[in-house]
């Protein structure tokens, strides 16, 4: 039985001396570590300004002259003509029908309410003329991608608002469960 223990004895040790010696021969032949990276901050040179500056020389004859010549007076502009303003609703009204408009598209995410997400985004939403939604843009970010794309989507399902007038609303979007 010694002899069969001797011989598993060593036939492990030729087993990991195989297995080990290149991993003792990489690491012997590495090369030492290199020294630390040393660095200094300097100033830069100070270089003189071009001769051809933007500066005016106001000593200078010629600029002198040039001053001194009278400019043509502008053309006369014709009265602007009067015009009734279009009637625009008050910020904080056009703010709520907004709302009122965005609950009836927006859907809470069933992946946010499985995994308990709240939050509030704040939206850009860019009005032209008539009143129709040309960019809805994320103003303040919920933190939750979820949140936001479901924002967007119901803004631009809106289609148009009523007394928008070509501008931009920050319009702010609420996400709480119950």
């Amino acid at each position: 039985m010694p002899s069969r223990l001797l011989i598993a004895f060593a036939l492990s040790f030729i087993l990991h001396g195989v297995l080990l010696l290149p991993d003792v021969f990489k690491r012997l032949a590495a090369p030492s570590r290199p020294a630390a990276l040393q660095a200094t901050l300097r100033m830069p040179p100070v270089t003189p300004p071009p001769a051809d500056t933007l500066l005016k020389n106001t000593l200078d004859e010629s600029s002198e002259k040039a001053r001194s010549e009278p400019t043509p007076p502008p053309p006369k502009a014709s009265p602007p003509v009067k015009t009734s303003p279009p009637q625009k609703m008050p910020a904080k009204q056009n703010v709520q029908a907004a709302q009122r408009k965005l609950s009836q598209h927006l859907f809470y995410p069933p992946e946010a309410v499985a995994r308990g997400i709240q939050g509030e985004v704040r939206l850009i939403l860019r009005l032209s003329p008539s009143g129709t939604i040309e960019d809805v843009a994320v103003a303040a970010s919920s933190g939750h991608a979820i949140l936001d794309n479901a924002a967007i989507r119901a803004a631009y399902a809106m289609g148009q608002l009523a007394g928008g007038n070509g501008r931009e609303l920050i319009l702010p979007v609420i996400f709480r469960l119950q």
